[in-house]
Order: structure tokens, then C-alpha cells, then sequence
């Protein structure tokens, strides 16, 4: 437990900068989007390009890859589908949903739970690599294609082509940074100190700044306003999040893989870490379903303390 305390303190405090940043205005009016645009297109990018590049692929291509991405595709599928066919959202609100049940807090949180918890931080390098190099670029790209206008030449929003499902993931600069990264990492290159002293500042500046940008949206807000807050979908997401998406994981691994102690454990334990930051940045970055991310990321932080904890009663 007191793992679990000193990781989510690390995380409380600095969401708490952002809110008194916003709430004394020091940035400016504008600074909620100007911040989470830094993290999306520079900090983000150069953390997955220092990160992946320097990856032992041995442990990253294991048993915990196919568990916690099988596990976050049908998580994630289920909340689409549901808020599709039930809620009839539309696809860009939809998954912004699908990302908040479903994508996991693994770098910001995952690495000190990791380490104070599990004692272990090689447990979170797979999630890390499927969410970079899957299901950021999924998600990302369906984003590109839906929340993002497309005009003709005389101005008129046009359909989408081919050619725009083709482009759109390889102009975005976090699935190209993830991208570049593994491709040093199975390479083999080692690249010169000078080159990735550059990337790994900017890189470092990825979490806080995703924490930063939380805690300035929390600014002169409430969180789960009636009329202002889509409570069914965030209600849906934190059910997903919190509960199916570790009891999958458990399923996955006992019976399917044959996890047992403390391998069982640690995948269930960063299943149950809450909806990760970055999630807003990206409704930020395309302006749909940024409420939904925001309360999201806030009712299931502050959910995942004593969830994990009942976690470790039962099997740590």
C-alpha cells in the first residue's frame, strides 16, 4: 500500500500545479490548449521515440503483450459498441469513450506502481509498446478521419478516400515517433548520446505536461455537472475501466495462460490502473468528448487507490 500511496501522491500533486496555474490564470486564457498541442505534437512523440529506442524487444514481445492488448481491444470494442448502438454517440465521441475504459494509465502511473508495488518496472514495457504501436495509432487514426474536416477545393466537406485512411496515421507525430523508436530498437542501432539527449528533455516533458493539462481543465469546472457531464458514458468507461477490464485480465492470464502468483498479480494490479491523461490531450487535441476524457481520468484515479489495494488483498 504504501507503493500505491507514493505513486498516486507523485500524480495528485502535479495535477494539482495545473489547477493552481489555471485557477490564478498565470498562463493566460489560452493555456489548456497550447500546453496539451506541446505534449501532443513535441513532448509525446520524443518520449515514445527515446523510449522505444532504447526497449529490450525480448521483453517487450511476451505473454503480458497479448494479455493486456486483448484485453484493452475488447474492453475498448465493447464501450464503442454500446455507446454506438445504445447511446448513439457519434464515432469521435465514441472513441474518446472507448479510450477512457480502456487505455491505461501505464507510464505516469504504471512506472512508479511498478516499481513501489511490484517491485518490477519491466511489467508495464509491453502495455507501453501495444498502446503506442496499436492502439494509439487505431484510435488516432479513426480521430484523423472523423473528427477532423476535410474540404474540397471550393471549401465543401468532402468523403473520405482511401488515400486520406492511408495518410492520416502516418502523418501523426506520436504514432511516427513510436514508429521510429521501434524501428532503432529491432535494428540494432545505437544511436550517439548527442543525438538523443534531445528527445529524452523533451520526452521528460511529456507526463508532467499531461498532468499539467489535466489539472487546468479541472479550472473553474465541476466535475460530473449535470447537463454539462455525459454521466452515462462516463459512468459506462469507469465500470469498464475499473472492473471488466481487470477481471478479463485475470480470466486471460489464470485460465488461458496459466499465470499464477505474482505474474497474475502484476497484470491485474496495471489493468486496474486508472484511464491514462494523455487521453484528454488527444480529445483536446481534436475537441470532441474532452468532458467525458477529463471526468473519466478523475473519477477513475481516484477509484484505482482502493482498487488496487482490494487487488492486493486477494492475491498479492
Amino acid at each position: 500500500m504504501s507503493g500505491v500511496i507514493q505513486g498516486f501522491t507523485v500524480i495528485f500533486i502535479v495535477i494539482a500545479v495545473g489547477f493552481v496555474l489555471g485557477r490564478t490564470d498565470l498562463l493566460g486564457p489560452g493555456a489548456t490548449m497550447v500546453l496539451s498541442r506541446l505534449v501532443f505534437f513535441v513532448c509525446t512523440p520524443a518520449l515514445l521515440f527515446s523510449s522505444l529506442a532504447k526497449a529490450d524487444i525480448a521483453d517487450v514481445f511476451s505473454t503480458t503483450l497479448v494479455v493486456a492488448g486483448g484485453s484493452a481491444l475488447i474492453v475498448g470494442g465493447l464501450y464503442f459498441t454500446i455507446a454506438r448502438l445504445l447511446l448513439r454517440r457519434a464515432v469521435p465521441e465514441a472513441t474518446i469513450g472507448a479510450l477512457s475504459s480502456s487505455y491505461v494509465n501505464s507510464a505516469n502511473l504504471g512506472i512508479p506502481i511498478a516499481i513501489f508495488v511490484l517491485d518490477d518496472a519491466s511489467f508495464v514495457a509491453p502495455l507501453l509498446l501495444f498502446q503506442i504501436m496499436v492502439y494509439s495509432p487505431l484510435a488516432l487514426t479513426t480521430l484523423d478521419l472523423t473528427a477532423l474536416d476535410r474540404l474540397d477545393e471550393d471549401g465543401n466537406k468532402r468523403r473520405i478516400s482511401l488515400r486520406d485512411t492511408i495518410i492520416a496515421p502516418l502523418t501523426n507525430p506520436i504514432v511516427l515517433g513510436g514508429v521510429a523508436g521501434l524501428a532503432i530498437a529491432v535494428s540494432g542501432i545505437t544511436p550517439p548520446q548527442a543525438l538523443m539527449e534531445p528527445f529524452d528533455m523533451l520526452g521528460n516533458a511529456s507526463v508532467p505536461g499531461a498532468l499539467l493539462v489535466f489539472g487546468l481543465s479541472l479550472t473553474g469546472v465541476a466535475v460530473l455537472r449535470k447537463g454539462e457531464s455525459p454521466r452515462r458514458d462516463v459512468a459506462l468507461a469507469t465500470v469498464l475501466k475499473m472492473v471488466v477490464q481487470p477481471v478479463i485480465v485475470y480470466v486471460m492470464a489464470r485460465f488461458a495462460f496459466g499465470a499464477e502468483g505474482h505474474e497474475l498479480f502484476a497484470l491485474v494490479v496495471i489493468a486496474a490502473l486508472p484511464t491514462a491523461q494523455s487521453v484528454l490531450v488527444y480529445a483536446t487535441r481534436y475537441q470532441r468528448g474532452v468532458v467525458l476524457a477529463r471526468d473519466s481520468a478523475l473519477v477513475t484515479t481516484i477509484l484505482a487507490v482502493p482498487g488496487i489495494a482490494f487487488i492486493a488483498l486477494l492475491l498479492a
